[in-house]
């Protein structure tokens, strides 16, 4: 994409938390940005990702089913180290081409979630590269305060399982597997926050803050429920068979329980974290 296009998606992006209308509305975006291999220069692009698990994503060079890939894909072969920024976290990420078999997989997989991929590959004769990023160093979530990062890792959680509902209620009678990896990364990504929550922030809170002993306690206790009903969705995203219409009570279910404890944890602990 020309960079007089990219710019104003890039503005919008970070000034919103990775949100942007326009052509990327309501689609997976990050940044990516490369070193460029003739001048050494940063260079950012907007670019749609798959989700792939806890530790990567995965992203394709189309260029819109252009005859030639993307400056970043050269940039990234001659420096694979690469930033990435996802809305709630900038980090330093490794890429890496997929080959054979493998980015064959892969790509399949992102055009039975998204047909657009496979009408790119139609337009061109080269093979559309499939890149995976994987996180090497990272940092705190991009936010002026502990209690603004709090919430905006809770409203991107908030905005992947509104779009993981969308993708299960237009699924139709069969599970693909790009959107069960959705969902599982999804899955991982819940787990690994609450985790965090109950080995370092709720007993560091407690200590500071002894008043808030019962709020923390409900908070626990309502990680153990969520975690519960994580387990029942992940059996059923894994089962060889899955209908799209018996997992979507679950997603819905989970969605209802998430929403609750999310904002109750923003109403209680956002104040004390502003004291910290």
């Amino acid at each position: 994409m020309p960079q007089d296009f990219n710019q104003p998606v890039i503005d919008e992006f970070r000034a919103n938390a990775g949100r942007v209308g326009g052509y990327f509305e309501g689609a997976r975006l990050l940044l990516l940005t490369t070193t460029g291999a003739r001048t050494g220069k940063p260079h950012t692009v907007p670019l749609a990702y798959l989700p792939d698990g806890a530790e990567r994503v995965l992203v394709i060079g189309s260029a819109g089913g252009g005859p030639r890939h993307p400056a970043w894909y050269h940039n990234l072969l001659a420096n694979p180290r690469v930033t990435v920024e996802n809305g709630v976290f900038t980090y330093e990420a490794e890429a890496t081409v997929l080959q054979g078999e493998e980015r064959d997989r892969v790509f399949a997989r992102a055009v039975e979630a998204e047909r657009g991929w496979g009408d790119y590959q139609e337009k061109t004769s080269r093979v559309l590269p499939v890149v995976a990023l994987t996180e090497v160093a990272g940092g705190p979530p991009n936010a002026s305060s502990p209690g603004a990062a709090l919430k905006l890792v809770h409203d991107a959680f908030r905005r992947e399982l509104s779009l993981i509902r969308k993708e299960f209620s237009e699924s139709g009678h069969s599970l693909g597997v790009q959107l069960r990896m959705n969902c599982l990364t999804l899955c991982q990504g819940l787990t690994f926050h609450h985790t965090g929550e109950d080995t370092a922030l709720f007993p560091y809170l407690a200590d500071r803050f002894p008043e808030a002993a019962p709020t923390i306690d409900r908070l626990s206790g309502e990680h153990e429920k969520i975690a519960a009903l994580i387990a029942e969705l992940s059996t059923l995203v894994k089962a060889e068979h899955a209908d799209p219409a018996a997992v979507l009570p679950e997603v819905e279910r989970l969605t209802d329980e998430l929403e609750r404890h999310l904002t109750y944890e923003e109403e209680q602990l956002i104040p004390l974290l502003t004291t910290t």
